[in-house]
């Protein structure tokens, strides 16, 4: 039996770890630990034998901990992943990995020093759909996959206005490392991962002193963008457009990835499938219909994580991917502060 200890217990964990952990029968939720004290009592008193922290270096004193799962704001990933990692526990980790470029390559470094599991949330890998196109993909159906375009676009969509989310101190940035993460990774997922090399960004805030649904802008820090487009290069060749917002003047929210390859094509688009290709001179449009319940995401990508722990699979998730991804959006914010390309 797997012993857990979460640190950070708000939104995200409740929501998207936690029905991940109580999902398995080898893992023992014993320890929950949040800055707010009383957050963390609110979901022990469902657990009586759990221990209840406000300092996560209690909580990685305790020897009994084997996995520690953090779902704390942005800032605080490296540092607490890091000191899990040199306490010998495994770390599952809520996206992004971490706030720039050398705090993520310390996380990677404390890992493989470590000899433990690092991973952070991808749960877009974990629908049908996608495994579908990855496996596709790996097996050359659509060739060379040489441009796609991804993103994650929403006409009103801003997360905790006036909170830590719109705080770029704390959280790294706004939909850019918060959205984009998500669909970036994914489109590299399906390309084979290939290196970025250079990238080209702006980013815009046009949001912040517009009011919200109710007629009320928030009191509150928004010094993050509010969207972000943009340019990737990778070593093989290929190219990646992207677009990211948390508002925009749009039609509609949409979240999608797109790639051409030499021999078939393919969209993810809120996350129904079509496939493009053409046999015999004529032209194909496919649309794939998956039957039957699926794994909600992030419990998906938790379940596959135990797994790894117990050495029952291989990883689809290795810390050099954060470790290029980190790299990739600190490398936008760059651009998109200088107004010129930036070579990684």
């Amino acid at each position: 039996m797997l012993k857990v200890g979460a640190v950070g217990t708000g939104g995200i964990f409740r929501m998207a770890h936690l029905p991940g952990w109580l999902s398995s029968k080898e893992v023992e939720l014993v320890a929950f630990c949040d800055p707010v004290r009383a957050a963390a009592e609110a979901i022990a008193k469902d657990f009586p034998d759990a221990r209840v922290y406000d300092s996560y270096q209690e909580l990685l004193d305790d020897p009994s901990i084997d996995i520690v799962d953090i779902s704390t704001p942005n800032l605080f990933h490296s540092e607490i992943a890091i000191a899990a990692l040199r306490k010998g526990k495994h770390v599952f980790c809520e996206k992004p990995e971490a706030v720039n470029a050398l705090e993520v390559q310390k996380m990677a470094d404390a890992a493989r020093e470590s000899g433990k599991l690092l991973m952070t949330m991808r749960n877009n890998r974990f629908s049908e759909e996608a495994k579908y196109l990855k496996r596709s993909s790996d097996a050359g159906k659509f060739g060379d996959l040489y441009a796609g375009r991804c993103g994650w676009i929403r006409r009103r969509g801003i997360p905790g206005r006036g909170g830590w989310f719109t705080t770029k101190e704390l959280s790294g940035g706004g939909p850019l490392i918060d959205l984009g993460v998500h669909m970036l990774d994914l489109a590299m997922w399906f390309g084979g991962n290939p290196k970025p090399i250079t990238v080209s960004g702006s980013t815009y805030n046009k949001f912040a002193n517009r009011p919200d649904a109710s007629g009320v802008v928030p009191a509150g820090t928004f010094d993050v963008e509010d969207m972000a487009i943009g340019f990737v290069r990778f070593d093989n060749g290929a190219s990646l457009q992207f677009e990211f917002s948390w508002a925009s003047n749009v039609e509609a929210e949409q979240k999608f990835v797109e790639w051409r390859g030499t021999e078939g094509g393919f969209a993810l688009v809120n996350d129904k499938m079509k496939m493009f290709s053409e046999e015999g001179g004529v032209q194909l449009d496919q649309q794939p219909v998956f039957n039957g319940k699926q794994t909600a995401q992030h419990t998906a990508n938790i379940l596959h994580f135990i797994e790894c722990v117990l050495g029952r699979e291989e990883a689809i998730y290795v810390p050099s991917q954060g470790v290029d991804m980190i790299k990739i959006l600190t490398a936008i914010y760059e651009s998109a502060a200088t107004g010129r390309e930036i070579r990684l």
